[in-house]
């Protein structure tokens, strides 16, 4: 049997790429014409190379549609052929792991043992307090399952939209309050539940990194889930972390999943510095009485754990039923720095800045995240 090119472009039309309902040649994904070599000695088969162009390196069909490509080549021109299928790719490849936003300084992971502790109300005021210090921030919701940030942003019908960077398409981050922000919760119905695997939440994660224009920044917070799961992992592998900050209540309940938190970043096999603990609902002040206050879930709990963990105690938060109707009304209460809940989120994020440079001080310049 005699092979031709266009034979070979019949074949592939019978392969439909993912997710459209076009065939790879109508979708202009064989890059070139197909090119057949015919045997050079008798008993040597038909050689077919075939070059498929996928949108980009991180493309999810990319694998099945190779596999397919060459089965309906074997079957419509003969299952001796040997058939040579390589991959090129519209925008160019991510960035090698290590090597993942040059232009971010500081990278931050504000995380809890369990839920329930205000560690995404922590999260976004500290971004906020850090912006109106004058550093360039970005905030990164990496709670896959459980994202928050676009309602605490006052920004839940905006839409991040793509930008070309140096022949890489990026998702651009949406802007608020002087913070970069991105979030699953802009691609994902906020009434559905995300029935994802691990494998997909963390991919979809990687790309919130790495397939984002996040620019020139001194610090990209990262609000990551509760507990200690497969995304915590991802971000681990990903990104060259500056430091963890661990939130918790004064209760002993919290303060237990709290130990397992700073465990997992202080693991022979992690190594994150813990730059700190906050101590969230540290004490109950009603507004008609600024100067009272009820310690309703125990009194300094993280005060002691830093103590005992050696770690700054970076604050001390109180329980203020404005900073729960400011985070639902999308006006968190880093934006009032006249209130005694915006002063505490700023003199946090002083005491940030503080432990940050102390440790990079520490560091020799080759292992600080952004210095070159």
């Amino acid at each position: 049997m005699t092979l031709y090119p266009q034979m070979i472009i019949e074949a592939l039309q019978t392969v439909t790429y993912a997710g459209t309902k076009k065939n790879i040649v109508e979708s202009g994904m064989v890059a070139d014409q197909p090119v057949v070599a015919a045997p050079q000695k008798e008993g040597e088969p038909w050689r077919v190379s075939v070059i498929l162009e996928f949108p980009r390196d991180t493309d999810p069909f990319l694998k099945s549609t190779v596999k397919a490509a060459e089965a309906a080549i074997k079957y419509h021109c003969g299952k001796d052929v040997e058939v040579n299928i390589q991959t090129e790719f519209k925008s160019k490849p991510r960035p090698e792991v290590g090597k993942m936003l040059p232009g971010v300084k500081n990278i931050v992971a504000v995380s809890s043992g369990k839920g329930g502790v205000g560690k995404s109300t922590v999260s976004a005021n500290l971004a906020i307090a850090l912006a109106r210090l004058g550093y360039q921030v970005g905030l990164l919701d990496a709670d896959i399952f459980g994202p928050s940030m676009p309602k605490m942003f006052k920004v839940e019908d905006a839409r991040p939209y793509a930008v070309n960077v140096e022949g890489r398409d990026l998702i651009e981050p949406i802007e608020a309050y002087g913070v970069k922000l991105l979030s699953i919760g802009f691609f994902v119905s906020p009434e559905t539940a995300t029935l994802w695997r691990g494998g997909m939440a963390s991919n979809a994660l990687k790309q919130l990194i790495a397939d984002a224009d996040w620019g020139e920044l001194d610090y990209l917070i990262l609000d990551t889930p509760p507990g200690t799961s497969d995304i915590h992992l991802t971000l681990l592998q990903t990104l060259a972390i500056t430091g963890a900050i661990i939130v918790s209540t004064p209760q002993q309940v919290a303060l237990a999943d709290a130990r397992k938190g700073i465990d997992m970043y202080r693991n022979e096999k992690v190594n994150v510095p813990i730059l700190g603990l906050v101590e969230n609902m540290a004490w109950f002040t009603p507004a008609e009485l600024p100067e009272n206050r009820y310690y309703i879930f125990g009194k300094e709990g993280c005060k002691q754990l830093a103590e005992e963990m050696k770690v700054p105690l970076l604050a001390q938060i109180p329980l203020v039923q404005g900073i729960c109707d400011s985070g639902d009304q999308g006006t968190p209460a880093a934006l009032n720095s006249d209130t005694a809940t915006g002063i505490a989120f700023i003199n946090l994020a002083q005491s940030v800045v503080t432990v940050v440079n102390k440790r990079n001080r520490e560091l020799p310049k080759t292992q600080i995240v952004g210095v070159k």
